[in-house]
């Protein structure tokens, strides 16, 4: 029997009313409560703690990601709610003008961001 049941994903913000917004407005996910420590969110049946710090650097990766099972719908649905899609210009990660990144082996992955900087993304798999 695991020990390690459900997954809880963590966050932080430095602008909790701005990041209840996003995740919320945004994003659509479920708020739960305020504890004074974290936002929490239901997240599609994933618990998501939204820290609140008074300073904060985000990671240089992607901290949370999504998977979906139309990436153009995704992608749309998105960028109707404000989201802006990142171009990377890397060499190695030609991304199409919508910011989707179709890996060789036909993986798609796109990144965004939330009001703190923290990197986000959306992927739609192939199936093996």
């Amino acid at each position: 029997m695991p020990v390690l049941t459900r997954m809880i994903a963590f966050v932080t913000t430095t602008n909790p009313e701005r990041a209840r917004a996003f995740y919320s407005g945004i994003l659509g996910f479920r708020f739960v409560v305020d504890d004074g420590f974290a936002l929490v969110f239901d997240a599609n049946g994933t618990m998501l703690r939204i820290a609140k710090a008074q300073a904060f650097t985000p990671a240089q990766g992607t901290v949370l990601g999504w998977q979906v099972d139309d990436m153009p719908a995704a992608v749309d649905e998105l960028k109707k709610g404000g989201v802006v899609f990142e171009q990377f210009n890397l060499p190695f990660l030609k991304q199409d003008p919508a910011g989707v990144w179709t890996a060789p082996g036909g993986d798609q992955v796109a990144w965004f961001k939330d009001p703190d900087g923290n990197v986000l993304s959306i992927s739609k798999h192939v199936q093996s």
